[in-house]
């Protein structure tokens, strides 16, 4: 499909008179305005998560380490017991280690936690809640008061 007719017709347009140009110029891009918006549909709907997804893929092999427990592509559950540049020896069984690219690693199950939430924090909480109860308990014996 060539799109030379539709430039040529516009510039004929454009240079029969100056109040056609705007108008004749005004329809070119409005030709072109469905496939711009169809063009940024399928970038937000299907490129940007898939590159998303694949940031996401490399940071979670690149962080890989002894005793994570992962699963590859093909299915295989086990523990990895050694990480070097390009391959990763899992631990499948008690004698059995098979090495794989790190690319065939699909997910690792057990993520470590980034927040691990302190004893004194908890504590502190439960002293805020408290504190939050006292005051609910004051301002309703201030409203019986004025009634």
């Amino acid at each position: 499909m060539s799109f030379l007719p539709l430039f040529l017709q516009t510039a004929n347009a454009a240079g029969a008179s100056g109040a056609a140009a705007g108008t004749a110029a005004g329809a070119g891009i409005v030709t072109f305005l469905p496939f711009i918006l169809i063009i940024l549909i399928m970038y937000f709907l299907m490129i940007r998560p898939q590159n998303k997804k694949q940031k996401e893929t490399q940071k979670m092999l690149d962080a890989l380490k002894k005793g994570d427990k992962v699963i590859t592509i093909g299915g295989i559950h086990g523990t990895v017991s050694n990480v070097k540049d390009d391959t990763v020896t899992v631990k499948v069984d008690d004698n059995c280690r098979i090495e794989f690219n790190r690319s065939a690693i699909a997910s690792v199950v057990n993520p470590k936690p980034a927040v691990v939430e302190m004893k004194g924090d908890k504590d502190k909480k439960d002293k805020d809640s408290k504190s939050g109860e006292s005051t609910e308990k004051t301002e309703k014996s201030e409203d019986k008061k004025d009634e």
